[in-house]
């Protein structure tokens, strides 16, 4: 039996997406177009592979049974390619990596430029996401996070600064109006300006000084979601609507112009910087080893 490539890895797509807009924009193709090509898999091999409805996509049995036999076989085909690539004076392809808002803005500038002036033949696609997602269902090579988020049976390998701090700020005004807290429990008693995760959590405050950790939930007029929309925040902060918590690197512009003063500055804690985390496998392709090679530079 002979069956077209190409169709095979659009069947592949869609199961590890999970549907077909998912996996269309994973591969950056169009959803009628994948349909089309599962739609042709499934005549030429006489089965059907998903069951579908207008909410979801699964694999049916024989489905679940061919993708099984065909990852180890497709894995190979793509090693076997990168291995070729390894040989290019220029190694070339795609390398997609998906990463938090705030690699986004406060480490990859330092990084991004660089690197593709030196590899002009690879494309990089950069999926800015502050949620935890599966990389792989996201159609992604690597991704960038913090030690804590970090997936398992992965390989992680350091990007950027090794420390960063959370800092907490206000405007001049709104502090000469409210005061300027002492301890970080006098928070409670201000406009604080949050952040959520797409799941609900809103993350506490901490703080740590001469070995006293304390952990805060203040509340405010404003909650943005993380990553998409902290500018907002940081706007409102410098509006003088009320006091914000935020990478030390992000407020530094405006700290270093006096738009911002910081608060409780003794208190801040700090944390370990990101990784780029990826799976642990034989070969790795020849984008993501220029890239793991870059920054361990």
């Amino acid at each position: 039996m002979q069956i077209d490539l190409g169709l095979l890895n659009a069947v592949m797509a869609v199961a590890k997406a999970g549907g077909f807009r998912e996996a269309a924009r994973a591969i950056n193709s169009n959803p009628s177009r994948l349909s089309d090509a599962v739609r042709r898999a499934e005549q030429q091999l006489g089965v059907r592979l998903f069951n579908r409805t207008t909410r979801s996509v699964a694999l049916t049995a024989a489905g679940k049974m061919l993708l099984d036999r065909l990852l180890p076989a497709m894995n190979e085909v793509e090693s076997a390619l990168d291995a070729v690539n390894a040989f290019r004076d220029t190694p070339s392809g795609t390398l997609r990596l998906n990463v938090p808002v705030s690699v986004v803005r406060l480490v990859l500038p330092g990084i991004i430029p660089a690197f593709l002036a030196r590899y002009p033949e690879i494309q990089l696609e950069i999926m800015a996401d502050s949620n935890v997602v599966d990389i792989f269902s996201a159609g992604c090579d690597a991704g960038i996070r913090y030690d804590e988020k970090l997936e398992q049976d992965m390989i992680a390998v350091p990007i950027g600064p090794r420390r960063q701090r959370f800092a907490v700020a206000a405007a001049p005004g709104y502090l000469d109006r409210r005061g300027r807290p002492a301890h970080p429990r006098d928070l409670l008693r201000h406009a604080c300006l949050r952040g959520k995760y797409a799941s609900g959590i809103m993350p506490e405050w901490e703080f740590a000084k001469d070995g006293e950790r304390v952990r805060v939930q203040p509340s405010g007029p404003l909650i943005v979601s993380v990553g998409a929309a902290v500018d907002l925040a940081v706007e409102a902060a410098v509006a003088g609507i009320g006091v914000i918590q935020l990478f030390e690197e992000w407020l530094r512009p405006h700290l270093a112009s006096g738009a911002l003063e910081p608060i409780l500055e003794s208190w801040w804690t700090d944390f370990s910087g990101p990784y780029l985390y990826y799976p642990d496998r034989r070969l790795v392709p020849a984008p993501l080893r220029a890239f793991i090679d870059f920054i361990r530079e």
